[in-house]
């Protein structure tokens, strides 16, 4: 990845006006400090604030910049571009991005806290080695999850809701279709988030999505996801979508136990 150019898109800007929206002083004029509440509302309107209240908190910009290094690292995760077993240095990857080696190591430091990468004292993180083992076992724990809640949905949810998910399996089919492996794994996520959210449970929607995440990351010297894979995927969406609005639910179960058979459904 340190030989590769820096995908499009994540290098945010610097400079003046990167660090805007921060308070106004806060000095209520003296002839204001004790008043009627009518004189209290002007200051209010000023945006200045009273010994009362607090100042607004100003708006720290590098909270996005980091958002933006985590996503692109995550790109890079699931393309193969970070390879696994090899330490990559924040200013390394900084210096490909564009971006100082702060914001790389923040997001470096929430890809350790997901288990995506180790933590290298001194060197940088290790992109972790996952073998075909690890991705039977989420495999299974995702079907424990989602089968069954994907089967009750299917007897409850009217037609019409199903339907409204029609966009987002035609989006996995397009990012299948170009082979881009980054974006279909974003669009695959948000069809299987979408779904579970018909359920009414935050929790689940949360447990399952960071566990469909994982089974995303590359293998340790796995075969390179074809664009065919992508493109068979895709259709198991689209088809238990066209199931889900007949609602047939023997084609329904039959496609759900499939989806979670494969390697990345």
């Amino acid at each position: 990845m340190e030989q590769g150019s820096a995908r499009e898109g994540v290098r945010p800007p610097y400079g003046p006006g990167a660090y805007a929206g921060t308070s106004a002083t806060g000095r209520v004029p003296e002839q204001m400090r004790v008043g009627r509440p009518q004189d209290m509302e002007m200051v209010r309107a000023r945006g200045e604030h009273t010994h009362s209240e607090p100042p607004p908190a100003p708006r720290v910009v590098r909270h996005s910049v980091r958002g933006q290094i985590l996503q692109a690292l995550r790109a890079a995760l699931v393309d193969g571009e970070l390879t696994p077993g090899q330490v990559y240095s924040a200013p390394a990857l900084g210096a490909r991005f564009g971006v100082s080696a702060t914001p790389v190591r923040e997001a470096m430091q929430q890809l350790a806290t997901e288990g995506a990468v180790e933590v290298v004292p001194n060197r940088g993180f290790r992109v972790s080695e996952r073998g075909p083992r690890e991705l039977a076992e989420l495999a299974e724990v995702r079907a424990l999850i989602e089968v069954p809640v994907m089967l009750r949905l299917a007897r409850t949810v009217p037609a019409e809701r199903w339907s409204a998910l029609r966009p987002l399996a035609d989006a996995t089919v397009t990012a299948a279709a170009v082979g881009d492996r980054a974006s279909y794994a974003e669009c695959d996520r948000a069809f299987h988030r979408a779904v579970l959210t018909l359920a009414g449970n935050e929790q689940l929607v949360t447990i399952a999505d960071e566990l469909h995440r994982r089974s995303q990351w590359p293998l340790v010297a796995g075969p390179a996801i074809r664009r065919a894979d992508l493109l068979a995927d895709a259709a198991e969406h689209t088809a238990l979508l066209d199931a889900l609005i007949a609602q047939d639910l023997t084609v329904v179960q039959a496609l759900v136990r499939e989806h979670f058979t494969g390697a990345d459904g």
